[in-house]
C-alpha cells in the first residue's frame, strides 16, 4: 500500500509558475514508477508526465513538453512537477499516481496501469 499526498496547487496568472509535490510517506516510494495526471471540469483524466523509479527516464504529454519538468527525490520520498509558462488550459485538478510497471512497456500513460492515487490538488490559471 502506498499513500500519496499532493500539495502545491493554487491560483496563478497565465505565464506564471507552480511547483507541485507528491509525498509518499513510508519506505517503498523508490520501488514505484510515478506519474502526474490532470482532470479539468467535464473532461476525462489525462496523462501529463511520468518518471521511472530510478528517476533517470522521463516522458511528457505534448501539452507539457518544454514547460513542465517531472522529477523525484527517492531519499525524501517525494515527486515534483515544476510547471512554467502556465496557460488557462492547464487549469485542472492534478493527481499523482504510482505503479510497479514493466520497463519494457514504459512509458505508461494509461490510468488503469497505476495502482495508487493521491487525492489531487487544484491548479487554476487565470487569463
Amino acid at each position: 500500500q502506498v499513500q500519496l499526498v499532493e500539495s502545491g496547487g493554487g491560483l496563478v496568472q497565465a505565464g506564471g509558475s507552480l511547483r507541485l509535490s507528491c509525498a509518499a510517506p513510508g519506505g517503498t516510494f523508490s520501488w514505484y514508477d510515478m506519474a502526474w495526471f490532470r482532470q479539468a471540469p467535464g473532461k476525462e483524466r489525462e496523462f501529463v508526465a511520468a518518471i521511472r523509479w530510478t528517476g533517470r527516464r522521463t516522458y511528457y504529454a505534448d501539452s507539457a513538453k518544454g514547460r513542465f519538468t517531472i522529477s523525484r527525490d527517492n531519499v525524501k520520498n517525494t515527486m515534483y512537477l515544476q510547471m512554467n509558462s502556465l496557460k488557462p488550459e492547464d487549469t485542472a485538478v492534478y493527481y499523482c499516481a504510482a505503479g510497479r510497471l514493466n520497463g519494457d512497456n514504459w512509458p505508461v500513460t494509461g490510468r488503469s496501469e497505476y495502482d495508487y492515487w493521491g487525492q489531487g490538488t487544484q491548479v487554476t490559471v487565470s487569463s
